[in-house]
């Protein structure tokens, strides 16, 4: 296991304040605030510490409401909104300095056997024929507002090993319109062992890494290369995943994406994740801020 996924798996090992009440650390993103996809990964944590451990996560629905701050905890309060025979649900909210940051609704379900179909996954290379981040990013370095960016991009992002099917927005900034849909392979960096190796845990890595990359897609449909190359600043606004199938977080998953709208300063995008072998096991929305710099 990589340093940076001990690091990362820290993180998400909440403390325990009272029974439903849990605190986490916070670090910096590259950008002064939390990371959203920490912030949700986090709750998602809380929440599922006061669930049954044979009821796995099959849907959550979030709002992220302030910006967090890095320099201060996150505490974590859970509602237990009710415990039926098949469906548990809780409903999570992320304050700090005495004010709300993000809002989670969460359900979790026995696992059931059920009618079965999935849409088909699309065609993708394979992960291991293309670049590390560690290899892509040093390559645009030049384009981005601040060359420090792609040491502290690739910092940030060292606990898991996500790689472009095609270039990435900051690399394809400047060149007009493309199609607004976007692939990542990714994993975390290293295995997942002993009493680490928990399906709400991959579950919980796979909502972190959800918010990393969702919005490319809107990004590339107005030839945007993003907040690295400084035409765009935006934020998360709100997030939705439906987990289907049980997978691991520590092997290949492919992360399509799509937007099928922008508009108002706002943009959608559209996940589907797919095992190496073709299991669809989640699906991924969420809405974002996307606004143009104003000319001084």
């Amino acid at each position: 296991m990589s340093e940076a996924l001990a690091s990362l798996l820290d993180l998400l090992d909440l403390e325990r304040i009272e029974q439903d009440i849990f605190r986490g650390a916070s670090r910096s993103a590259i950008i002064p605030r939390v990371f959203g996809g920490q912030v949700a990964a986090q709750a998602l944590v809380a929440a599922g510490r006061t669930v049954p451990a044979e009821r796995p996560a099959h849907s959550l629905h979030a709002y992220f409401l302030r910006m967090g701050d890095p320099g201060a905890p996150i505490v974590y309060n859970v509602d237990r909104i009710r415990d039926g025979r098949s469906y548990t649900t809780r409903r999570v909210v992320a304050v700090q300095h005495g004010q709300p940051i993000f809002h989670l609704s969460a359900s979790f379900q026995v696992r059931e056997e059920g009618l079965e179909h999935q849409a088909p996954m699309p065609d993708a290379p394979d992960p291991e024929s293309l670049p590390t981040a560690a290899e892509l990013l040093p390559r645009h370095a030049h384009l981005f507002s601040d060359p420090s960016v792609a040491e502290r991009l690739a910092e940030a992002r060292a606990a898991v090993d996500l790689r472009y099917v095609n270039e990435p927005p900051y690399a394809a900034a400047g060149r007009g319109p493309a199609e607004p849909r976007s692939q990542v392979w990714f994993r975390t960096n290293g295995k997942l062992d002993g009493e680490r190796d928990q399906p709400m845990l991959h579950i919980c890595l796979a909502t972190y890494v959800s918010d990393m990359t969702l919005l490319d897609s809107v990004l590339l449909a107005h030839g945007r290369g993003g907040w690295t190359v400084g035409d765009v600043v935006g934020a998360s606004l709100d997030h939705a995943m439906w987990f289907h199938r049980p997978f691991r977080a520590d092997e290949w998953l492919l992360y399509d994406q799509e937007s099928p709208t922008a508009q108002g300063g706002r943009g959608l995008g559209k996940g589907s994740i797919y095992t190496a072998d073709g299991r669809l096991v989640a699906s991924v929305i969420q809405e974002g801020a996307v606004r143009v710099p104003r000319s001084r």
